[in-house]
């Protein structure tokens, strides 16, 4: 098996970490940057719900977000302005302390002394507060709320409310679809003034947009001329791989990079019939 240089690896990472600003992402960022800035002068914390089925680039998108902040502005070492945490399916005060830990303050010396009960709530809040967080983004949200009962999600609902307005902090709730049910609840249905879904490409809504989309992922490759990928046959072939899928089409085109990379040549055809083969017959083996 050939191996990837140092250089070329570097050059997969930085593709597979690319973000192309197309008008769903676009919007989805100015939202954020509106939340941030907007809670400055809100009494009531302004919240947002971003859902979209599995594969729809949600993570990819919060994480690049944060990444953004964080190269566009300068800030202390304990300073924390997007922080992206993610929920914990052992419930709402393990998910409280997983936020903590993401901001590297839960530890050792957070351990509950004899006969001591430890208010997580007010060590978030405090933690939320000195790290001057400007934004909370709680990943996979549907864990918190699935299975639960009217009851169960409102008392969710409450505690990240109450979190919410203590620390200043306007909280978007990320994960698939049915994540909407917090929506339903009274503390929510208001704070909730943002809500987005991410959506598959789709060829039959707007093919122009989904070959704009492949293109400008031809211009994040490392090649000095970027791969000619923006033909409608080419399109129609990626998007029958992918079926509209970014987490699939980013897996396709990677694949691909990866063997032109190997090679010493720029992506064509054969690399994506190549890359397509393998991860067909991969998905084989796993259903075994």
């Amino acid at each position: 098996m050939n191996s990837l240089t140092d250089n070329q690896i570097e050059n997969l990472r930085q593709f597979n970490e690319c973000i192309v600003m197309h008008p769903q992402i676009k919007t989805i960022f100015n939202d954020f940057d509106e939340l941030r800035q907007n809670r400055n002068f809100q009494i009531d914390q302004q919240c947002m719900l971003l859902t979209g089925d599995a594969g729809s680039g949600k993570s990819h998108i919060i994480h690049s977000y944060k990444k953004r902040v964080l190269a566009k502005q300068s800030y202390s070492r304990t300073t924390i302005p997007v922080l992206v945490s993610r929920i914990s399916k052992k419930g709402l005060e393990a998910t409280l302390i997983q936020v903590l830990s993401d901001l590297d303050l839960f530890g050792s010396n957070q351990r509950k002394r004899r006969g001591e009960k430890t208010d997580l709530t007010k060590k978030l809040i405090e933690a939320l507060v000195k790290a001057e967080v400007e934004l909370l983004i709680i990943n996979e949200f549907q864990e918190l709320i699935e299975f639960k009962n009217r009851q169960e999600r409102q008392g969710i609902a409450n505690e990240l409310k109450f979190i919410s307005e203590e620390a200043k902090v306007p909280i978007v709730l990320v994960g698939m679809p049915w994540a909407e049910l917090i929506a339903e609840e009274p503390q929510w249905s208001s704070r909730l003034v943002r809500k987005r879904k991410l959506e598959y490409f789709s060829l039959q809504k707007d093919k122009k947009y989904f070959v704009q989309y492949i293109k400008g992922l031809a211009n994040k490759m490392p090649f000095d001329e970027p791969p000619a990928l923006g033909d409608m046959h080419t399109a129609v072939a990626l998007f029958s791989a992918c079926r509209g899928e970014n987490r699939a089409l980013k897996h396709l085109l990677s694949e691909a990079l990866e063997s032109a990379l190997i090679s010493h040549e720029t992506l064509e055809l054969k690399h994506l019939s190549l890359a397509f083969d393998k991860l067909e017959l991969l998905g084989k083996e796993g259903q075994k």
